[in-house]
């Protein structure tokens, strides 16, 4: 079998049973990755790939010789660059960021080297993870390996990206209110945001910190299942992080889907999405139906008010935390002022990009004395009202149905002067990351133009496994 085509897990089965070195494994996918960078349009998906990873790849073909492997000893894995490793570069494809090297590793990275995994490097992404399209990136958009001129989706898009075109067989990235989910959608993959708590946030710069979280892509639901498995799980140094044990979950279990119970709501899976990508849901929609489950359309009237509520807490947050970014303790510093508020004010005007900044407008906005009150305060009394509406729903439904994203990739450029059209393409993904539950954007196939279509399948929380359980089945049965 061809190395870069081979799933993780059938590359972790190659290495055990000494079919092939991790030495092999690196070279190849690196080897892919520079035929790719002589094209006329290189799909940038990576921003750095690691010299150093042939390396760590000659001593993990050491310690199997040792007879004392990791879990994932020799696979390669690929981060998003606002995942600290330490000693490299992290620069949120950000400029303000320019040189910082990670003076320590994230929780995840760490639990993941501990069990041998390799970094082939860090992909390209969103400037500070804000963009649905990996267009707002001081390296560049990353771009579409089914279509170059078209967008991965945001703002994990680089690890979407190498992901895709067999640049890496799984990548970490990061989400907020779709950042995983909608780029493996538009790259015709699969990703995972967990429950928020699942994957620790120690070491994941911090964007809106009540949202973040850790997600996992992949080409088959059993490889995002073997990271999970390893990087899970509680985090002492991380106080959202949650007790929770995914040690058991690989390999994925064949799941019986009869007696089960579906929700599609009409809010998130009707109006305004694109006729072809309901087609693909009524497609996914009647496979579950012939294995025996019961698929309802529902309204959940709270979900029209996911993106204006996400859209008040997010730049909340991000305002406070992007505050550490002054040009002082690390990163670009502009020291063409007079003064200390010179200083503070020229780093973030030459070091933010445009949205950045207008994202910051808005959470000082919304934060300022006289509209906390009206803006922000009612935003976090309407997420708990669509918690526990979602809460509610899984009483009576064990998963709920959607689009990934209500459009097909579209045009590089095409809407990147038109920030609210972007940020309704998060409108079906937001009330995952309002209501800490995990989803799964699962690929369903290809448009008319060859574009890939994603559906999303969203359970209640620590519920992972079922989600990829489900996925495993809907793989081995369809022919995407």
């Amino acid at each position: 079998m061809n190395i870069i085509e081979a799933p993780l897990s059938e590359l972790k089965e190659m290495l055990d049973n000494g079919d092939i070195s991790a030495v092999e494994i690196v070279r190849a996918f690196r080897e892919n990755y520079e035929r790719d960078e002589r094209e006329e349009l290189p799909l940038n998906g990576y921003i750095e790939f690691f010299d150093d990873a042939e390396k760590a790849a000659q001593k993990s073909d050491q310690v199997r010789e040792s007879g004392d492997p990791g879990i994932l000893e020799g696979l390669p894995i690929a981060v998003k660059d606002n995942i600290l490793i330490s000693g490299h570069e992290v620069t949120c494809g950000s400029a303000i960021l320019e040189g910082f090297k990670a003076p320590y590793s994230s929780t995840v990275v760490e639990r993941l080297r501990a069990e041998g995994m390799i970094f082939l490097g860090r992909t390209n992404m969103d400037e500070f993870a804000m963009g649905s399209t990996c267009e707002y990136s001081v390296y560049g958009p990353s771009r579409n390996p089914y279509e170059r001129n078209h967008v991965t989706g945001g703002s994990s898009g680089g690890s979407a990206c190498v992901v895709s075109a067999a640049q890496a067989p799984v990548a970490l990235g990061s989400e907020t209110g779709g950042s995983v989910r909608l780029p493996a959608s538009f790259c015709g993959i699969y990703g995972l945001k967990p429950t928020y708590g699942s994957l620790s946030r120690y070491g994941l710069v911090a964007f809106g910190s009540s949202l973040d979280q850790i997600g996992i892509l992949g080409r088959v639901p059993d490889d995002i299942a073997l990271v999970l498995s390893v990087a899970g799980g509680y985090d002492p140094n991380d106080s959202t992080s949650a007790n929770v044990d995914f040690s058991g979950i690989y390999p994925l279990k064949r799941m019986k889907l009869k007696g089960k119970r579906v929700a599609i709501p009409v809010e998130i899976s009707e109006e305004g999405v694109d006729e072809e990508i309901r087609g693909k849901i009524k497609v996914f929609s009647d496979w579950l139906t012939g294995m025996g489950v019961t698929v309802e359309k529902i309204s959940l009237p709270v979900l029209k008010l996911s993106v204006a509520i996400y859209y008040i807490i997010a730049p909340a947050e991000a305002s406070s935390n992007l505050s550490r970014f002054d040009g002082i303790k690390y990163g670009f510093r502009d020291t063409t002022g007079e003064t200390l508020e010179d200083l503070y004010v020229r780093t973030r005007t030459r070091g933010f990009g445009e949205e950045v900044k207008r994202r910051i407008f808005i959470g000082n906005y919304v934060l300022s004395s006289g509209y906390y009150d009206e803006y922000y305060k009612k935003a976090m009394e309407v997420r708990r009202l669509l918690k526990g509406r979602i809460s509610e729903l899984f009483t009576k439904y064990d998963f709920i149905l959607s689009p990934t994203s209500p459009v097909l990739p579209f045009r590089i450029g095409e809407k990147v002067d038109d920030p609210l059209s972007l940020y309704l393409t998060d409108i079906c993904t937001t009330f995952a990351n309002l209501a800490s539950i995990p989803a799964l954007s699962v690929p369903l196939g290809l448009s008319k133009k060859g574009l890939p279509i994603g559906l999303q399948i969203a359970g209640n929380m620590f519920e992972e496994e079922k989600l990829l359980r489900v996925a495993k089945l809907w793989h081995e049965e369809s022919n995407f």
